[in-house]
């Protein structure tokens, strides 16, 4: 990956002096280039004042689009959203929040973290989960760490109907929530552990339940791995990104 640091002459406080000083000069001569009035108004009158509030929302926002552009490079470059926030004082997930969006999650998307192997075709995940926004966490912290190409579904019904599609790839990995309409998690996980095609392929239960009984059921069923999922963000990723790496990472793949 390429070189993902970068070094300014200054200090961030020194750096945050001169840019406000070079916006505030660049500001009040554009106020004296466009506002159509008396260089020098009158002490009551806040046209000025005004002209120049307006030009630095604009300038507010022309920074805002300049913004995503350059993180937009900068991912393209090989920079992932730890590299993003740290060049603007936030987090990564700040960073995330900030610019979403940003990576496509396709074989030619960068990685955030370097692979110990480079995969001859990207993984293939399956994702059961209703919940979208538990949906999109779990979708961006697997794609983070390389090329994968993950189908959601909704519910047991809509996974059974992808798995038994002939024309569908066999995932590498399922991961599946429990409480679901339709078809929950803990039937379907029933249905593949007996089913001769599809029993092989990894499942790893990730649910917000802890409860004894259903961690018992689901290595009953034969889960392949049972993850609660952490109330703390970072954590959650941190959860996900551990499955990721043992099952794409370090496990070895069946064979298509």
């Amino acid at each position: 990956m390429p070189g993902n640091d970068f070094v300014l002459r200054t200090g961030a406080r020194e750096t945050a002096a001169i840019v406000e000083a070079a916006v505030d000069d660049v500001a009040r001569r554009l106020v004296h280039h466009l506002l159509d009035g008396p260089p020098d108004p009158a002490p009551d009158d806040p046209a000025q004042a005004l002209a120049l509030l307006h030009l630095l929302d604009q300038a507010r926002r022309a920074t805002e689009r300049l913004q995503r552009e350059a993180a937009a490079t900068a991912a393209r470059a090989g920079a992932g959203y730890p590299q993003l926030g740290a060049a603007c004082g936030m987090t990564r997930q700040g960073a995330r929040r900030r610019w979403p969006g940003l990576f496509q999650y396709s074989n030619e998307r960068p990685t955030e973290h370097p692979m110990m192997t480079t995969p001859s075709r990207p993984f293939d995940v399956l994702l059961v989960e209703d919940d979208i926004a538990d949906a999109m966490l779990i979708q961006e912290a697997l794609c983070e760490r390389g090329a994968r190409n993950l189908v959601q579904v909704p519910d047991g019904v809509a996974a059974l109907e992808h798995l038994r599609d002939p024309g569908t790839p066999r995932p590498d990995l399922i991961v599946l929530d429990l409480n679901m309409p339709r078809m929950n998690g803990r039937d379907l996980l029933k249905v593949l552990k007996s089913d001769e095609d599809l029993r092989a392929i990894p499942v790893v239960v990730l649910t917000t339940s802890a409860a004894p009984d259903d961690v018992t059921g689901a290595y009953s069923s034969h889960a392949n791995a049972y993850v609660t999922k952490p109330v703390n963000l970072e954590e959650f990723e941190q959860a996900v990104q551990s499955i990721d790496a043992f099952y794409l990472d370090t496990a070895t793949r069946l064979r298509p």
